[in-house]
């Protein structure tokens, strides 16, 4: 591993054997020295959840033609802790996590173990990005995604990010003629309408399975969701600092 190459750490939330953690490895190796550290399963909803309660197993993965590839027992956050503190012999100089399989749009990006990834790196100081296909096929098509990938890539290596900020990519399933390019935007006003599919096991005890609809509340032409839907990349800039800095000073005034 040179000193004078970027070192990249690459890492996602769908698990190592994923195609889409492939696809993210082939569109930077030739960016840089690449240490890759995944989970051995997938951990897709984990959000930013760490492992406390059991131990972390870490093994070599044979799975990608470099030395410094990993498995994971723990999330994807465990990963990118223990390749800052136990793998890495310096701090990387960019964190990519994906391609995520399925939209990190809007308000998923609080669930999204692929976006925590991203967001551990950006706490940990190291510019940092999730990127997503807009796809739940587990054969789907990455080619224009592996193309966002080493555009973005490229540009954060040029001219990193700031402080505290990382970036959630969505890339649309489109085909190539319907492929419009890249937007900067925000994120949307959308949410989850959660319902829970009420089930009797073989024993006739009830247990519950998550669904429900994603539902825009603002139907707004800013927006990733928007832009997604017109074939476009989508770039949202993403903080960890959860401060209502417009509700401080209101707050401060309560009689407390």
């Amino acid at each position: 591993m040179s000193d004078k190459r970027p070192l990249i750490f690459v890492t996602n939330d769908d698990g190592i054997t994923a195609k889409g953690i492939r696809s993210l490895y082939d569109a930077v190796k030739s960016l840089g020295d690449v240490v890759l550290i995944a989970p051995d399963s997938p951990q897709s909803g984990t959000g930013h959840a760490i492992t406390i309660h059991d131990p972390i197993r870490m093994t070599q993965s044979l799975a990608f033609e470099i030395e410094d590839a990993f498995s994971c027992s723990g999330t994807p956050v465990d990963c990118v802790k223990l390749g800052v503190y136990e793998v890495m012999h310096r701090k990387p100089d960019l964190l990519v996590s994906g391609i995520n399989h399925g939209a990190n749009t809007a308000t998923n990006v609080l669930y999204s173990g692929t976006m925590s990834a991203a967001v551990e790196g950006s706490m940990e100081g190291i510019p940092s990005v999730g990127f997503s296909l807009c796809s739940f096929d587990q054969d789907a098509d990455f080619s224009i995604a592996k193309e966002v990938v080493t555009n973005v890539s490229k540009h954060i290596l040029m001219n990193g990010l700031e402080d505290g900020v990382c970036l959630n990519v969505n890339v649309p399933y489109v085909a190539i003629e319907d492929y419009k390019g890249i937007k900067v935007c925000r994120q949307a006003h959308a949410y989850w309408e959660d319902r829970f599919d009420k089930r009797l096991d073989q024993f006739n005890k009830p247990y519950y399975w998550l669904t429900g609809e994603f539902r825009d509340q603002e139907q707004a032409e800013d927006t990733d969701l928007y832009w997604i839907e017109k074939g476009f990349t989508t770039i949202v800039p993403t903080k960890f600092d959860m401060t209502a800095f417009d509700s401080l000073n209101k707050i401060k005034n309560w009689e407390l």
